[in-house]
This record gives C-alpha cells, structure tokens and sequence, in this order.
C-alpha cells in the first residue's frame, strides 16, 4: 500500500515537473520571440527616424544673400543644399549660380555643377563646369574660390578666358572683384599662357 502511495506520488511530483519545466521553457520562448519582435521594430523605427534625420538635411532651392557696408551684393542660388553633418556651417550645392553686385562695376555671374557654401563667412568654393561671365568676358575652369572678404576669385584647373578681342588658356586667374586687378598665371616657370587674338 505504502509502495502505492509512494509510487502516486512520485508520479504526481513527475507530472508536475514536466509540466512546470515545458511551462517555463514554452514562456521563454515566447519571451525571445516577442524580444526579437521588439527589437526588430526598434530597428526599424531607428531606421526610420535615421532616413528622415538625412532627408532632413538636403533642402530643395536654397538662396543665400549677403551685403556689406557699402552696398555690395553677393546672391547665390542652388537646386539643391546639403549641410555638412561633420561641420553645420558649411552647405554643399547643386546647379549653382551667383551673382556678384558692386556698386560701381558690372554684375559678375558664375554657374557651376556643384558648390560649398561657407554660411559664416560667405566664403564659396564653386566646382566643375564653372563659368563667369562678366562684361564681354567669359571665363570657364573646373574649379573656383570665392572669398568675399577678400574679395577675391581663384579660378584654376583648365582655365579659358574668352571675349571679342582675344582667348588665353591658363592654369590660375586671379581677379580681385573690388580693384578689376587680373593676375594671370602658370604653375610651372617655363610654361606660357597661350593668347590668340580674335580678328
């Protein structure tokens, strides 16, 4: 009788086992299935939130302007800005076009594919295809720094100047926007700038 009751028993304690132990183990799982599915959503929602932080950054037909004492203008235009996300001043562009006001001169005009806008200092470096246009004069390069405090242009890399009279191939022109100086100029000594006069 007693080998009955102890058999029962045990049998019972057995059952009851199995059932905690598959109970527990049956959560468990349920548990890092609905932390995966957590995570999951999280990783995505991140995702998410990380895209619209990078949209975010790109803003469509941006213009900026500046104007100092005496009157003069500089106007840039861009399909497209970009701000850099190592430093916030700076704003790449795209289809880029300025314009040069001075009171007492002509507009100046430069086109260009792309662009690096400086907002602090107004400071514009201008890249490939760069054109400027100013008077009867048409000066193409693949690259251009623009400093307005210092008003001064650096158009270098495959550099043409062309207008009614003459064209020059050079690899630097220098134009100082306030004073008209033009400095024109190679690299290397014994290279020439090659003019050819137009009849």
């Amino acid at each position: 009788m007693r080998k009955k009751i102890l058999l029962g028993t045990l049998c019972i304690i057995l059952f009851f086992s199995f059932f905690t132990f598959f109970y527990y183990k049956s959560n468990k799982n349920k548990n890092l299935i609905e932390k995966k599915k957590i995570e999951s959503i999280e990783k995505e929602k991140n995702e998410i939130i990380e895209s619209r932080i990078e949209s975010s950054n790109i803003i469509e037909d941006v213009s900026y302007s500046a104007k100092d004492t005496k009157g003069n203008e500089y106007f840039l235009k861009a399909s497209e800005g970009t701000i850099d996300q190592n430093e916030s001043n700076y704003i790449f562009l795209k289809s880029v076009r300025g314009i040069i006001n001075l009171k007492k001169y002509e507009l100046i005009e430069i086109l260009s594919d792309f662009g690096k806008y400086n907002v602090n200092n107004y400071d514009t470096i201008f890249s490939k295809n760069v054109i400027i246009k100013y008077l009867d004069n048409r000066i193409t390069g693949d690259y251009l720094d623009f400093s307005w405090d210092e008003n001064l242009m650096i158009i270098s890399r495959d550099v043409t100047l062309k207008n009614n009279r003459s064209s020059l191939q050079a690899d630097v022109i220098e134009v100082n926007i306030k004073t008209n100086d033009i400095k024109i100029f190679m690299y290397e000594e014994n290279k020439k700038v090659k003019i050819k006069s137009i009849k």
